[in-house]
């Protein structure tokens, strides 16, 4: 039963991190199509100004944190491996 269990949870496990994948690539996606349309809009409107740049770099700096979540890193390091190790820890110490 337990093999049963541990399966199961490895395959919930390994559609969560390819769920995180295909997002990455979604986000990416929309951030090639979109910043080149931002761009467009921003230089036919106002062309005196470069505000495009502030949506380059927010856009840049989101999917930078997007990549590093779905590596596995946390911005800060306290990730689900953390919180994870940390109940378990809390669980061994109220036995």
């Amino acid at each position: 039963m337990e093999i049963k269990y541990n399966k199961e949870l490895q395959y919930l496990n390994a559609q969560k991190k390819v769920k995180e994948i295909k997002g990455f690539y979604s986000h990416l996606t929309v951030m090639f199509f979109l910043l080149p349309f931002l761009v467009f809009i921003n230089l036919k409107l106002s062309p005196g100004y470069h505000w495009f740049w502030w949506a380059i770099l927010g856009n840049v700096l989101g999917l930078f944190f997007h990549w590093l979540k779905v590596l596995g890193l946390s911005s800060i390091g306290f990730g689900k491996d953390w919180e994870r190790k940390k109940i378990e820890e809390y669980m061994r110490k109220n036995k």
